[in-house]
């Protein structure tokens, strides 16, 4: 709900509000510039003194007035003719011209009513609640992607629109929810839905019907600062029942011409001194540093609404279109979709096809939107959920389990839980079993008992599909065809091969990296844009199932480079192990964010053996800012299996890789990269001490042993891996 809420005003009134967001940084650099010009050298004298002098300058005088930055300016006659003039108050003479810039009043009607008068206010009153609507409901969603109001400020992870896109907003949305709140007053005021601000004294009934008492004998005048005054407003010539109108920021009085005396006064009434707060807050006039903050922060809106789109674009790309999606309160069959790189989202709308072709109504939605309260109609929820790392949530189910404990009871229609994972990982489907543990706890009814689909298996995905019918008393043939993602062809360019003496034929592989057009840039599609650690994605003639190979390059490399292994009998390895330079491949590339290493100065830990050191190495290679990495390669044996072996020696060189511990299994003194782990205790407790990230790959035994090692280094100081990965500060890539 949150998410559609701060989604669509963005996706509607975007172009207005950037409009407004960037005519309001604009004008909020004229009060600091007016603050800047204005003579200030008369604060400490009193408008009594003030008016003398501008008297004596200009005899036919009628209003003095001065602006919250401490212009003054006078306005006068002069044998009928109109006059006027920004005055030096330490002599009452005219230094400039007091005409309004033209810049600064056409980015005024711009701002405030887009140059179609009232309904053109409208508009912008439109945009403001649309900026305050986004304001509020990104003030929950950035808590949530954080972790909770304690962790606003913590560390972001994943892909850089959406980390641009918090980052913006937690500088800025405390500025934004003030300015569009602001504007909303302000709107409200000028066409009158709030109370009328203009109230004063009453006029005198009386005068001393007499003129000429000196300025310089008005008691009311002599004292008050010149700080304080708003308006001085003079009597009409020869008008002997005129009288003097003084505003200030306390209130408002009249004064007699004749005797000096006050006639009648009243204090700003509460009301009046909020709407003047307000005005101050949103236009800066009076607080020139808050404008330029408020100005600053109203630049983040433009930036914003750039990264949001492209984060809805992604999400969009990431999920296939579900034609006849059922509403919500319709559906009679719910599917919450987890998935991480959107394979899962395939599965998802090959069964809402086949139950909508049964004569069902269903919806299909992220398990971060569940809400019982949306599906009434409900009958059944189906629940597809792949999972994340090491048993964490994919991410469109961020935030399933805490809104299904949050529920005062489960929902009484029953629930069938498929997961979606590869056998090959100790985690494999951990984060299903998890959902169906917690379901359990609810007492939610179940319709069918856990089950599982291996490496997107369409076979099982098929048998779980029969099982699902014979619980609905229909006929239920899942056809699922994985749809093969576009690819691009690269063509290999070079390769280095290892470990021929040890029966492990190893090589890098650096490919081409291919033309990108400038849409694929601006958007990050592609080739156009990834990092050491993201996935290369290559369907091997076959099969139907792609294979993953981390990268160890990055675009800025200007190259594709990964480290293959051939295993016995396989079709990806077989076929790429083959290639000779010159020949070509189809690939795509999938985003691994949680495996990237950024591009600040924290320490980091890299622990890899084998092909392993393929993304730790592009690590190494982009570490540009020289932050402290530490670096244990594990290998069968130095002679043949010692990769990167110049490269590693160079960075070390230059500074980029601050420290080498290798581990040969093989040899006259054979160990593991674990115990080049333990061999550094205290190197390794220094850097983690001093905020360091853990990053593993390789294989899975490999990776078992090293959170062994690290859990026996680190219990002595009342740490563990577990804890370090609830930190992000433990991760692992393995296979």
């Amino acid at each position: 709900m949150i998410r559609a809420l701060h989604r669509w005003p963005a996706l509607v009134a975007m172009a207005l509000v950037s409009l407004l967001a960037l005519s309001g940084a604009a004008l909020s650099v004229f009060p600091a510039a007016e603050r800047l010009s204005a003579p200030q050298s008369g604060d400490t004298i009193s408008v009594a003194e003030l008016a003398t002098r501008i008297q004596a300058a200009y005899p036919g005088v009628e209003q003095i007035k001065r602006a919250p930055s401490g212009r003054i300016t006078a306005y006068w006659f002069d044998n009928g003719t109109p006059g006027s003039a920004v005055v030096d108050p330490a002599t009452g003479a005219g230094v400039a011209a007091a005409d309004p810039d033209p810049i600064e009043r056409w980015l005024t009607n711009l701002h405030r009513s887009l140059f179609l008068d009232d309904a053109g206010r409208l508009a912008a009153a439109a945009g403001a609640a649309a900026m305050l609507v986004l304001s509020l409901s990104g003030i929950v969603l950035v808590a949530r992607r954080a972790g909770g109001w304690r962790r606003w400020f913590s560390p972001l992870r994943g892909p850089m629109p959406g980390r641009i896109h918090v980052e913006l907003a937690r500088g800025a949305v405390l500025g934004l929810l003030l300015s569009s709140a602001t504007a909303l007053w302000m709107t409200a005021s000028t066409f009158g839905f709030l109370p009328d601000q203009s109230s004063g004294p009453s006029l005198p009934g009386a005068t001393s019907e007499t003129i000429g008492a000196p300025l310089a004998e008005m008691p009311l005048l002599v004292s008050t600062p010149v700080v304080s005054l708003r308006e001085l407003s003079f009597p009409y010539p020869d008008d002997k029942t005129d009288v003097f109108t003084l505003k200030t920021d306390a209130g408002t009085g009249y004064i007699d011409q004749g005797t000096g005396a006050t006639l009648a006064w009243s204090e700003l009434s509460g009301w009046q001194v909020a709407s003047e707060t307000i005005y101050m807050l949103h236009t800066g006039q009076g607080a020139a540093l808050l404008g330029l903050v408020l100005g600053l922060m109203a630049l983040a809106v433009p930036a914003m609404g750039a990264t949001g789109a492209v984060i809805w674009l992604t999400g969009r790309r990431g999920r296939p279109r579900i034609s006849g999606n059922a509403y919500p309160s319709r559906a009679e069959t719910v599917i919450l979709v987890g998935s991480e790189g959107g394979s899962t989202w395939g599965f998802a709308a090959t069964l809402h096809g086949a139950l909508t072709r049964a004569g069902q109504q269903v919806h299909v939605a992220p398990m971060s939107a569940f809400d019982p309260a949306r599906t009434p109609a409900a009958r059944r929820y189906l629940v597809l959920a792949a999972t994340y790392g090491d048993g964490d949530a994919p991410a469109s189910a961020k935030g399933f389990l805490g809104r299904l404990a949050a529920l005062s009871a489960a929902p009484a229609a029953p629930l069938a839980v498929l997961g979606f994972g590869d056998r090959g990982f100790p985690a494999f489907c951990a984060y299903a079993e998890a959902v169906e543990a917690a379901a359990r706890a609810k007492r939610w009814p179940l319709l069918l008992p856990l089950d599982t689909v291996d490496r997107q298996s369409p076979q099982e995905f098929a048998r779980w599909g029969r099982a699902l019918g014979a619980a609905l008393g229909i006929d239920l043939e899942l056809d699922h065809q994985p749809v093969r993602p576009g690819t691009s062809s690269l063509t290999l360019v070079s390769r280095r091969d290892h470990g021929h003496e040890v029966q492990a034929p190893t090589a890098i592989l650096r490919f081409a990296l291919p033309r990108a057009s400038l849409l694929a840039r601006l958007l990050g599609r592609g080739f156009a844009r990834f990092e050491a650690g993201d996935l290369l994605g290559i369907v091997p003639e076959g099969s139907t199932v792609p294979r993953f190979y981390s990268l160890a390059s990055g675009s800025r490399d200007g190259f594709v480079e990964i480290v293959v292994r051939k295993h016995v009998g396989g079709l990806c390895s077989s076929a790429l192990m083959a290639l000779e330079p010159g020949d070509m491949v189809a690939a795509f590339l999938r985003r691994n964010q949680a495996f990237h290493a950024g591009t600040d100065r924290t320490p980091l830990i890299l622990v890899g053996a084998g092909t392993g050191i393929g993304p730790l190495a592009g690590f190494i290679r982009a570490n540009e800012v020289r932050r402290p990495v530490h670096l244990f390669f594990g290998m069968r044996h130095r002679d043949s299996d010692f990769l990167y072996r110049e490269e590693l020696q160079a960075w070390a060189a230059d500074g980029r890789l601050a420290r080498l511990n290798t581990a040969s299994s093989r040899g006259e003194r054979p160990r593991y990269v674990q115990d080049a782990l333990a061999s550094e205790q205290l190197q390794v407790i220094r850097a983690i001490r001093d905020g360091a990230r853990v990053m593993v790959c390789g294989g899975r035994e490999m990776a078992a042993g090293v959170a062994d090692a690290m859990a026996r280094l680190l219990e002595p100081h009342g740490l563990s891996p577990a804890m370090l990965r609830a930190q992000g500060r433990y991760v692992e890539d393995v296979y």
